[in-house]
């Protein structure tokens, strides 16, 4: 699975799942953490947990584990490390005191919208 139709995949399930605010970031020239982050928010620590749990299910689906994974106790703020791909998650709250957008602001924004289905 190349790293475009992972995109789309993590991208289209958080936004099925009503995520707000999915972004992604191509961190590639920036760093070696990883090629791009993805950022989504859940209204409740319930729906951050299922957001995430989602992704790492349809994921699993293609084949794909994530190497680590953190934060699903309080479900605040869930990470899932596929390697070239970073998927986070967060109540809301939690990501505006985080900002991890303006922390990679460097990062070149990718164009999700033909990822997002629009349902």
């Amino acid at each position: 699975m190349t790293e475009n139709e992972k995109l789309k995949l993590i991208v289209s399930t958080l936004d099925r799942k009503k995520a707000e605010s999915i972004q992604a970031i191509k961190i590639k020239d920036l760093t070696i953490i990883a090629d791009y982050f993805v950022i989504a928010s859940g209204n409740s620590s319930t729906q951050t947990r299922t957001l995430a749990e989602e992704v790492e299910y349809q994921m699993s689906q293609a084949g794909i584990e994530p190497e680590r994974k953190e934060g699903y106790n309080g479900s605040n703020w869930v990470i899932l490390d596929y390697n070239d791909i970073v998927v986070h998650v967060f109540y809301k709250e939690t990501r505006d005191y985080y900002q991890l957008e303006r922390l990679w602001a460097d990062g070149e924004k990718i164009d999700i919208e033909e990822f997002i289905t629009g349902e």
